[in-house]
């Protein structure tokens, strides 16, 4: 039951994410590069500060913080920058499947494909994801974006297989987004010509940074080496749904039968996914 609720609290701060995101750059409060950097920085800064403050030790130049780094800003860079381009329930297709597509292909590799219950549960769950924000007829999707969206994903994907492995949550959480700001920085710098500031989008940046993606992400790691890889994967396709119910009940968006019923087969298929069954 502990890893249940701590699993539902990490995925409610990623859906979180996206609802600040969302709110702060569709307001025009700040722009999508400029998000992405105060983020990380602002995650990095709180996640130092707390590993200081219980005398904890943080390591930069392993190979699992160099992977760990680098995904995390390859996910950071590749998830702001697609949505200049891409609608969000097309852009949350392709990540959470390049995502799940990433995890599974690893770890087959690596010696421990998923079950086949893990599979059909994961695909019940991607199912009713893609029944609520399938794009609708003559919808056409930007390539550059659908690109940008695939390297998030692929980020996204080894940054959850290498927190697998990480023996201290926060001070691993905290090293690669030290390690994360500069590149990050250094792509947005390179990508992105528009730049848009104000009190309001900074404020929702350092929010996201600091708690839900900073605090979020070192509870992930912390869940992590409990959870199966296939079903770590799975129950990921969750956050579109918190964030399209949450933007329903906190933000006043529609709440059609079409969301509800997604809702029940993604979570049926994570239900599936990550049970075992009776003897």
């Amino acid at each position: 039951m502990r890893l249940f609720l701590l699993t539902c609290l990490t995925m409610v701060a990623f859906a979180s994410n996206s609802i600040l995101n969302r709110f702060a750059v569709d307001s025009g409060s700040i722009d999508p590069g400029s998000f992405a950097i105060v983020r990380v920085l602002a995650g990095a800064v709180t996640l130092v500060l707390l590993v200081l403050l219980r005398r904890g030790q943080m390591e930069f130049f392993s190979g699992r913080r160099l992977t760990g780094g680098g995904a995390l800003s390859l996910y950071l860079v590749g998830f702001s920058l697609a949505y200049l381009t891409l609608d969000a329930g097309v852009g949350a297709l392709i990540l959470f499947g390049v995502v799940q597509m990433t995890m599974f292909a690893v770890t087959a590799l690596t010696g421990t494909p998923p079950t086949a219950r893990q599979l059909t549960g994961a695909g019940v769950a991607f199912a009713g994801l893609a029944w609520v924000l399938w794009p609708s007829e003559g919808a056409l999707v930007d390539l550059s974006g659908a690109a940008l969206m695939t390297a998030a994903g692929v980020g996204w994907g080894f940054y959850t297989l290498v927190g697998r492995q990480e023996r201290d949550a926060l001070s691993g959480t905290a090293a690669n987004f030290v390690v994360a700001l500069p590149l990050t920085l250094a792509c947005i710098l390179v990508i992105s010509d528009v730049w848009t500031l104000s009190a309001k989008g900074i404020a929702l940046a350092i929010l996201s940074g600091a708690v839900t993606s900073g605090l979020g992400y070192a509870l992930w790691y912390r869940v992590l080496p409990h959870l199966a890889a296939a079903v770590a994967g799975t129950v990921q396709l969750s956050v579109p749904i918190i964030a399209l119910l949450s933007g329903a009940l906190l933000l006043g968006e529609a709440l059609s039968f079409d969301l509800l019923l997604g809702a029940m087969l993604v979570l049926g298929g994570i239900a599936l996914a990550s049970t075992k069954p009776k003897r």
